[in-house]
């Protein structure tokens, strides 16, 4: 058994301190924050974002009374369009990306050339503000369109009139989607709380089904089978099962506040190869970027923003993504692929692939070697070799010695001298494991009794260090009254001490009462 003064002993550290949690970063975490993001300022309240289903996939985003459409590589504005008389609700290009439609609140549906910005067409039926509007992903003739008449229009661009007309919503409709696999299908939300599902073959324009998400619909997604569509209101993102009959499948309730807008991304390999992968993202009121991986329910991924985000859009090659605020401010995000970085150091090295390069490879220092016993500390280990670590030398405090050594009330005086509240509590703690807090504190003469109780006075209330200094400060009054009430400087402490006590009691009381008023209206409210 080893001597008590050779045993090897580590500082110590404040148990009632805890430790703060880091989550662990994911592969699907560096995934996501592998996009590069860049503010695009200047702008007035982006409400609306979408990207060019062709290549290059640059992005248009709606702002104040103005269209502006960005390069996806400079993230620059390419064209602005600024014939509108009032703000702007929502915009979406064409399958082929050489047209693209925008809505605006004075309730009017411009069809513009996306090469030369020039209106071709003027659809002008909803009575109030439109606030979305939409080309089917399969087809080129016909514009989906929505607004706060309750309404819901299939337009035929060409001749600039509604063919269909859905009536069945009884407030806004502020958003929806249409389905990729079938060109004559689109679900609509409603502030009504119901999505419903259309098709412009039915005749009397009866939604065949209709979801009711329990809140306000702010947007509505198709998922890319065409069986299931997402849905966004209050904080919540729902998933329905259109084939079962609008069966809810789940709801992600991760966000603060309401959720603005949705789209669905889907993860790529480093070597650009698509996954099946898919992944919903969603913004809210709250400032957070969310990634909900809907096929094992679980979010994957949280950004936070510095303003409220009303919108978000994910590019079909899956390297760019982009956020608008309140604000007014675009974050733009863009993930280099690893095609791309060959090409460019392809290129660059050139130059060096020409010119014939003789012992580029490094020797490798074997055992039998004379130089593999001489490397010096700059040699790295191989994969194979068993690694010798020297032991830190751990740099002990003057209280931590003076605890090795056994001298116990040495140590509580000289942390007490320190006045670091964190190093007290942990030699306190020592003490009491060791069962001589109590003889030290006898031991103390005057001088460091009042250091003790001034400790005392100051920590006590401290909601982390009280349930040990409150047992403490009673010990101390009745083993040291003697010397108390012989020294005026030990009385004023004391009085000090006790005012604190007092002052904390009064504030537990006063919880206490509030508590007792809160408790029943909670009980009210829950049964309502």
């Amino acid at each position: 058994m080893e001597e008590p003064s050779t045993r090897k002993r580590f500082p110590v550290k404040p148990k009632l301190k805890s430790k703060p949690r880091t989550p662990k970063e994911t592969p699907e975490s560096k995934y996501w924050s592998s996009f590069k993001t860049q503010q695009i300022p200047k702008l007035i309240s982006v409400p609306s974002l979408t990207f060019s289903p062709a290549a290059p996939h640059s992005f248009a985003a709606a702002h104040s009374a103005s269209l502006s459409i960005f390069s996806p590589e400079t993230f620059s504005p390419t064209a602005t369009i600024s014939s509108f008389s009032d703000s702007v609700s929502s915009a979406s290009f064409r399958s082929d990306s050489r047209l693209i439609a925008a809505s605006d609140v004075s309730g009017l549906i411009q069809v513009f050339d996306v090469k030369t910005r020039t209106p071709l067409r003027r659809l002008r039926s909803h009575s109030r503000p439109v606030r979305f509007v939409h080309f089917p992903l399969l087809d080129k003739l016909h514009l989906i369109s929505a607004g706060d008449d309750a309404l819901v229009k299939y337009w035929d661009v060409a001749e600039e009139t509604p063919i269909s007309e859905f009536l069945g919503h009884k407030d806004y409709v502020r958003c929806g989607d249409s389905s990729p696999v079938d060109p004559d299908i689109f679900v609509t939300g409603s502030y009504d709380h119901a999505v419903k599902l259309w098709d412009v073959r039915v005749r009397d324009s009866k939604s065949s089904v209709q979801v009711n998400h329990g809140a306000p619909v702010e947007d509505v997604v198709f998922l890319p089978s065409g069986g299931m569509i997402a849905t966004a209101g209050a904080n919540s993102v729902k998933l329905w099962d259109l084939i079962g009959g609008g069966k809810l499948v789940y709801s992600m309730e991760s966000h603060n506040k309401t959720v603005t807008s949705m789209c669905v991304g889907r993860i790529v390999k480093e070597s650009g190869d698509e996954l099946n992968q898919f992944r919903i993202l969603s913004v809210g009121l709250d400032g957070y970027l969310k990634v909900f991986d809907y096929a094992a329910l679980k979010v994957t991924h949280s950004m936070r923003f510095p303003a409220p985000l009303l919108s978000v859009a994910y590019s079909p090659d899956c390297s760019m993504r982009v956020i608008g605020t309140s604000n007014g401010i675009i974050y733009a995000g863009k993930r280099k692929m690893k095609k791309e970085a060959e090409s460019v150091e392809n290129e660059s090295s050139l130059f060096w692939r020409i010119r014939p390069v003789e012992h580029t490879e490094k020797q490798v220092l074997r055992p039998s070697n004379f130089r593999y016993f001489h490397r010096g500390q700059g040699g790295k280990p191989s994969d194979g070799d068993y690694l010798v670590m020297k032991p830190k030398k751990v740099k002990l405090a003057e209280h931590d010695r003076l605890l090795n050594k056994f001298r116990h009330g040495e140590a509580l005086v000289s942390v007490l001298e320190t006045k670091n509240p964190g190093n007290v509590m942990a030699v306190m703690e020592e003490l009491v494991a060791r069962r001589k807090l109590l003889r030290c504190v006898s031991n103390l003469d005057l001088e460091r009794l009042e250091l003790l109780l001034a400790f005392l006075h100051k920590y006590c209330t401290v909601p982390k260090y009280s349930s040990l200094l409150m047992g403490l400060a009673k010990k101390v009054l009745e083993i040291r009254v003697d010397d108390i009430r012989g020294s005026e400087a030990l009385k004023k402490h004391t009085r000090n001490l006790k005012r604190s006590v007092e002052e904390e009691i009064r504030i537990q009381q006063s919880l206490q009462e509030i508590q007792g008023i809160i408790s029943p209206l909670l009980k009210i409210a829950g049964r309502r």
